[in-house]
């Protein structure tokens, strides 16, 4: 018991080192950086190794774009993520690997003969990692679109606008989404309205009433939605533009 406290220890203070020395990295030691490429070097090779299914050396194209990439790990790492550098370098690498491998099969027109039992698990080898790839990805995807309606529900409660009421206010005809979603395009693009909007943190229906075709009535029925919207529209919110993208060309 003693001795396993004890390495479980050692491999927490090693963790805690390397994020240290990644933070002096991300802060601008390119001293240190070189140090640290140089002595990964070994497992940068190796990575890329299992995807090539051969031996790679420091003169192969393969280990520039691995070395390139572990770089870009390094640029990219947050401990925060909950992942070590290594497992995240490891995917970054071997993902980049086959981007380029994918890149010069196109350009050479390669034929991979699946008679052979060689080809046949090194086709599949190459498959698995991509597959893992994509659900690393996916999965990166699915919490950022979770942290940003985190976030879109935060401000929409300073308007007084429930997230789960967002359905049942949304207009149900297509034309009457569209117009009023060209509605918050126009105060989202207009400074003034934009700022009156989030300083009152409710619609400037008053001013909208000039430079509208709508009625004061349809403007307040559809007033949550048309906040929700602008909101989006001015906002760092990717994924919830691309709603609005589909909306549009219903």
């Amino acid at each position: 018991m003693r001795l396993m406290l004890s390495l479980l220890f050692t491999a927490f203070k090693r963790k805690r080192s390397l994020d240290e020395t990644i933070s002096r990295i991300q802060e601008g030691d390119q001293s240190l950086r070189n140090e640290l490429i140089e002595s990964f070097k070994p497992f940068i090779a190796k990575t890329v190794s299992s995807v090539c299914k051969r031996y790679i050396n420091q003169s192969d194209d393969e280990f520039s774009i691995g070395l390139i990439a572990f770089n870009e790990a390094i640029e990219k790492y947050s401990p925060e993520k909950g992942r070590s550098l290594l497992a995240f370098a490891d995917t970054l690498i071997k993902r980049r690997i086959i981007d380029y491998l994918r890149s010069q099969s196109k350009e050479r027109h390669l034929v991979v003969d699946l008679s052979s039992n060689d080809e046949k698990e090194e086709r599949e080898h190459y498959l698995e990692t991509e597959k893992s790839l994509n659900e690393y990805h996916l999965k990166q995807e699915a919490e950022k679109r979770r942290d940003e309606i985190i976030r879109f529900r935060e401000e929409l409660n300073e308007y007084d606008v429930d997230f789960a009421d967002l359905a049942s206010v949304s207009p149900k005809h297509t034309d009457a989404r569209k117009s009023a979603i060209a509605i918050a395009e126009q105060i989202a693009s207009d400074p003034e309205l934009t700022a009156l909007l989030k300083e009152k943190k409710r619609l400037p229906i008053k001013q909208l009433e000039d430079i509208v075709s709508v009625s004061r009535k349809t403007l307040e029925r559809n007033r949550k939605y048309i906040i929700s919207i602008t909101l989006i529209l001015s906002g760092d919110y990717v994924f919830m533009k691309d709603y609005i993208k589909g909306v549009l060309e219903e």
